[in-house]
């Protein structure tokens, strides 16, 4: 096979246009073309008025290789790559041990999953429930103003990123593929076949749930042994004579102990108990840098039609989305995060007392607000101190707009043009808020530091010069976004374990090394791969 990449066309070309592209581009004729498919689909819409499609193609051509020769030195035409996933080993018949993942998120689900796959039986222990039962007690939160610290939108089967947009793109380098394989197992799951070739595929939160619960009997078949409700208390940490620290088991709160050698710590950005526990064992941590700031909501019809023009509600094009960024005076960063197109705003809290917001969207992209984080970077420069500071810092603005919301859940809001004003709001506008339990209208910047507040002030009337209306009086801002990401690393070495305790495998989101639902995932990947190296002696995958 031949692959094509940036092919351009019309928005609306007609079905033969692909067809034509590939023998005008190879300068074949059309008896020599057996077929083709489409490996990604992507669009072009800087110039509304002329949003363009473009293409990477793969395409069916006898002699292939005088072609390629033809054509050699086009960057835009070569060989197609063999993306199939390649397993880096096989289990042994009789194992020692079985590895311990510690997380059902994306990555803990495919660091699981694949092990699985290779026949490694892990055991994979989550603190929250499963996947219908956590949607029980998060919507309980939303509805009712009832946390569940053990069962919310941060802990429980598939991780935060269930209840978020379901993005699956991302800007990680991935030579090996891996990608290719996490997108595979969710269309197995029940997810749209076409998230394998759009350019910016998702799948919405219903859809993950059932994914998710999928994947789990998949993994259950395979031999893995999926424990809800089991919280890990505490990790055994043996340090030999010469100062060597590893890993020997797990505790979980009941009291249990399960001996391993090998443990994947996927616990998501959230899990602030579990980083204490680590930091007291004397693994490696230190602080890392984050973003705070708030939701902002607009109404989706004037995000599709400052994107899009007249093409607005195409139907290949879908709710429009955007990305943004402004360097401001002060030397801070703006930028738009976690942008959910035709989505609500959602309580995200995982802590009695606190608020926090994220974004959410289902697979329709279909309700009437647009929305993203609009948030600020910090640095361990603004929470000196150990490495846990920046967790202390996160929990006082969130116990801050929990109080400014009433203390009730509600989450403290202000309309944009209040907010540029530096007065408290009173009144909603046009945009009605989407968070649940409900916004109690005040003042955000009691709840933001200064240089924050600050920051986005000057950012918006920027931003309002790249989407038309962006600034508009009415938008409403939701507080506070910082889980954007964890505060904290849990450093790693070439070998994927701690710098400083054998056996201990920091992962995904949580430990510093992944943002979203496909990095987080291959993230997993990679580990459970060099857990598989680490307990077989396989020669590592390359990529």
């Amino acid at each position: 096979m031949i692959r094509l990449t940036d092919i351009k066309l019309p928005l609306d070309h007609p079905e033969g246009a692909i067809a034509s592209a590939i023998l005008t581009k190879l300068g074949i004729a059309a008896s020599e073309l057996k077929g083709y498919s489409v490996f990604r689909r992507g669009f072009d819409a800087r110039k509304p008025s002329a949003i363009r499609l473009i293409y990477t193609l793969d395409a069916d051509v006898p002699g292939e290789a005088a072609v390629l020769k033809r054509l050699h030195g086009d960057r835009s035409v070569g060989l197609s790559p063999d993306t199939s996933y390649k397993f880096v080993a096989k289990a042994p018949s009789a194992l020692k041990a079985r590895p311990v993942v510690i997380g059902t998120g994306p990555c803990g689900l495919f660091a699981g999953f694949i092990l699985a796959e290779m026949g490694f039986r892990p055991i994979i222990l989550d603190r929250g429930k499963i996947v219908r039962e956590r949607t029980k007690d998060t919507f309980a939160l939303w509805r009712n103003g009832v946390l569940n610290p053990e069962s919310n939108v941060q802990f429980g089967e598939g991780g935060a990123g269930t209840f978020s947009d379901g993005k699956l793109h991302s800007q990680i380098k991935d030579p090996g593929f891996r990608g290719r394989k996490v997108l595979d197992e969710f269309v197995k799951a029940g997810a749209p076949p076409e998230i394998l070739y759009v350019s910016k595929p998702h799948v919405g939160t219903f859809r993950l749930v059932s994914m998710v619960e999928t994947m789990r009997a998949t993994m259950q078949n395979l031999g893995a042994d999926v424990r809800f409700q089991s919280k890990v208390a505490d990790i055994d940490i043996d340090t030999a004579a010469d100062g060597e620290r590893r890993v020997r088991g797990v505790v979980l709160e009941s009291g249990e102990y399960i001996a391993t050698n090998h443990v994947v710590l996927a616990v998501g950005h959230s899990a602030r108990d579990t980083f204490q526990m680590l930091f007291d064992r004397g693994v490696y941590v230190e602080a890392k840098a984050f973003s705070i700031g708030v939701r902002i909501e607009h109404p989706q019809a004037m995000i599709d039609r400052c994107r899009f023009g007249k093409y607005a509600c195409h139907p290949l094009l879908g709710a429009a989305d955007y990305k943004l960024v402004h360097h401001c005076a002060n030397g801070r960063a703006v930028y738009s995060f976690c942008m959910c197109p035709g989505g609500q705003v959602v309580a995200a809290t995982s802590e009695v007392g606190r608020v926090v917001t994220n974004g959410m969207s289902q697979y329709s992209r279909a309700e009437r607000n647009a929305n993203s984080g609009i948030v600020v970077g910090v640095t361990p420069a603004d929470y000196p101190g150990h490495a846990l500071a920046g967790i202390a810092f996160q929990r006082a603005w969130e116990s801050l707009a929990f109080t400014a919301g009433g203390g009730t859940y509600e989450a403290p809001g202000q309309l944009v043009g209040d907010f540029l004003a530096g007065r408290p709001s009173t009144a909603l506008g046009s945009v009605a808020p989407s968070y649940k339990p409900g916004v109690h209208l005040t003042d955000l910047a009691a709840c933001l530091p200064d240089y924050v507040t600050a920051a986005i002030r000057e950012a918006l009337p920027a931003f309002e010069r790249q989407i038309k209306g962006y600034a508009m009086a009415d938008a409403i801002l939701t507080g506070v976004e910082t889980r954007t990401s964890a505060p904290i690393r849990i450093k790693r070495g070439a070998d994927f374990e701690s710098l400083n305790t054998r056996g201990l495998y920091p992962a995904g989101e949580g430990a510093g090394y992944a943002g979203g639902i496909l990095s987080a995932a291959v993230d997993g990947i990679r580990v459970a791969e060099a857990i598989a190296v680490s307990m077989t002696a396989a020669t590592p995958q390359s990529g």
